[in-house]
C-alpha cells in the first residue's frame, strides 16, 4: 500500500475527477487511517475498525469514480457492486457474501500480476528452450563420431542457430505441434460458461471436472505465448499468491455499494420489498465483521473498508436499518454539476473528454481544435439538457460529445483536411435537434 498523505490523495483525485471536495477528503483520511493502524502494536490494531463511507448525491457527480480512482492509486483490491443486484437469503438471486469472493478474486489478480513481474524474464528464457527443444528435437541416441549428424556437437551447434532465429522472429511463422492443458465442461452448463457463474460455484467445478490435453498445431509466435503463460504458471506458488491475497484483500480491500437506497423497502413491505430489507439484514454482519469461505480460504470482513453510494431521491439514509447507518458513520453529500463544472470536466483532467477526441482524431490525421466558446457551449447544452431530461450527471458530456462529433469521426479517415475548428456556432449548430428531444432516450447512457 503506497504511503500517501490525505493532501497528496486529494491531489491526485483532483486530477482525474472536479469538485466535490468534502467527499474527497472524506476518503483521503480514511486511506491515511488504515495505513496509520499498520504502523500500531498487534494488539490495538485489531481494535481500529474502517470508518466507512456513505456518499449521498445524483447520478453521474463522481461518487464512482472518486472510489475507483483511490484504489488504483492506493495498489488496493476493489469491487464495485449494485445492492439492487442482490437478494435475501433464500430468495433467487446473488447472496451478499459474494462480493467478498469476487473482491479475493480482484485481490488475486493483483498479487498474481505482482508475483508474475518477477518471474517473466526466467519464464521467457524456459519458454524459448522450450521452443528450441520443438523446433531441434534431440535424437534418440547420439552418435559418438564428432562430424556425425547425429553427434552431441553438430546437435549443440544447430540448437544454438536456431535459439538466435526464434530470438530474432525469424522463425514466427513456422508450425508447430504444442500439448495443451484442457477442461471438460458438462453439457448442462454449454450454454452458460463457466465465466459466468458465482466465483465459488465456478471453482468447485473446476476441481471436479476432468482435465485433459490435447496437441494443437500453432506458430511459433503463438506458441511462445503458450509456453510463457505455463512456464509462469509453473513459477510462481498458487499457494503464496492465495495467503498474500487473502491478506491483502482483509486489510486494504475497498468494497464499493451503489444504489443503497434500493435496497430500502417501502412503508408498506411486502413481496421484493420484503427481500430488500432482507438484503439490509445480511448486508450487517459483511460490513460489522464476520468470516467469509472462499475457494481460496476463509476472509474476515473486519477491516474492509465499505464505500456505499446512493441518490436517496425517494429515500432518506434514516430510512436504513438503525444497526447498518451505525456502520456507516462518515457521511458526506456530493453536489449537482453546474455548467462551471462541466467547463472545467471537459478541459482539466488528465483524460478529460476533449482531450481524448482530439487524440483519436489525431491517429486518422485530422487536428481537431476547440476554440473560444466552444467548451462553454458544451457546457451549457450539457446543463440544459440534464435540466429538462433526466439529470445523468457528467455522462450527458459523453453524450453530447458523440453526437456533436458524430459525423467528423466517421468521415475522418476519408478526409484531406488536416485541422477541424470547433467553435461556438459549430457546436450550436449539432446540438440544435438535441434541446429539441427532450426524450433523448437514444442519447441516455
Amino acid at each position: 500500500m503506497r504511503d500517501l498523505t490525505p493532501r497528496q490523495i486529494v491531489t491526485e483525485l483532483d486530477r482525474h475527477i472536479i469538485g466535490q471536495d468534502d467527499a474527497k477528503r472524506a476518503v483521503a483520511i480514511a486511506i491515511r487511517n488504515r495505513w496509520r493502524r499498520q504502523q500500531l502494536g498487534e494488539e490495538m490494531r485489531q481494535e481500529v475498525a474502517p470508518k466507512n463511507i456513505l456518499m449521498i448525491g445524483p447520478t453521474g457527480v463522481g461518487k464512482t469514480e472518486i472510489a475507483r480512482r483511490l484504489a488504483k492509486l492506493t495498489g488496493a483490491p476493489f469491487i464495485k457492486v449494485e445492492a439492487s443486484k442482490y437478494t435475501e437469503v433464500g430468495y433467487y438471486g446473488r447472496d451478499v457474501e459474494s462480493m467478498v469472493r469476487e473482491l479475493v478474486e480482484n485481490a488475486i489478480g493483483l498479487v498474481r500480476r505482482q508475483e508474475r513481474a518477477g518471474v517473466e524474464e526466467e519464464a521467457r528464457r524456459h519458454a524459448e528452450e522450450r521452443l528450441v527443444e520443438l523446433l531441434v528435437p534431440a535424437p534418440p541416441a547420439f552418435d559418438a563420431l564428432p562430424e556425425s549428424p547425429d553427434s552431441p556437437e553438430r546437435y549443440q551447434r544447430t540448437r544454438e542457430k536456431m535459439r538466435a532465429m526464434v530470438a530474432s522472429g525469424e522463425m514466427d511463422q513456422r508450425r508447430v505441434e504444442l500439448q495443451v492443458e484442457q477442461k471438460a465442461v458438462p453439457m448442462m452448463f454449454t450454454g452458460i460458461g463457466l465465466e459466468q457463474m458465482d466465483v465459488d460455484l465456478q471453482g468447485m467445478f473446476e476441481k471436479i471436472l476432468p482435465r485433459s490435453s490435447a496437441r494443437r498445431e500453432m506458430s511459433v509466435a503463438e506458441a511462445r505465448e503458450v509456453l510463457f503463460e505455463q512456464e509462469c504458471d509453473a513459477l510462481i506458488s498458487q499457494e503464496k499468491v492465495q495467503a498474500a491475497a487473502i491478506e491483502l484483500a482483509e486489510n486494504v480491500g475497498i468494497i464499493f455499494v451503489d444504489e443503497m437506497d434500493k435496497v430500502v423497502a417501502s412503508e408498506h413491505a411486502h413481496g421484493a420489498d420484503v427481500s430488500r430489507q432482507g438484503v439490509q439484514r445480511d448486508l450487517l454482519p459483511i460490513v460489522e465483521g464476520t468470516t467469509v469461505q472462499t475457494r481460496y480460504g476463509f476472509v474476515k470482513t473486519d477491516h474492509i473498508l465499505f464505500i456505499a453510494a446512493g441518490a436517496f431521491h425517494r429515500a432518506k439514509p434514516s430510512d436504513l436499518m438503525p444497526e447498518l447507518q451505525g456502520r456507516f458513520p462518515i457521511r458526506v453529500e456530493l453536489n449537482d454539476l453546474t455548467k462551471e463544472d462541466f467547463v472545467r470536466i471537459l478541459t482539466e483532467p488528465t483524460g478529460a473528454l476533449t482531450k481524448q477526441y482530439r487524440a483519436l482524431l489525431e491517429t486518422e490525421g485530422v487536428a481537431l481544435v476547440f476554440k473560444d466558446g466552444a467548451v462553454e457551449a458544451l457546457a451549457d447544452f450539457a446543463y440544459r439538457v440534464n435540466q429538462t431530461a433526466q439529470n445523468i450527471g457528467a455522462r450527458r458530456l459523453y453524450t453530447i460529445m458523440e453526437r456533436m462529433l458524430e459525423e467528423l469521426s466517421f468521415e475522418a479517415p476519408e478526409m484531406k483536411m488536416g485541422r477541424v475548428e470547433i467553435n461556438a456556432a459549430y457546436v450550436e449548430e449539432k446540438l440544435a435537434e438535441v434541446t429539441k428531444d427532450e426524450d433523448l432516450s437514444k442519447f441516455i447512457l
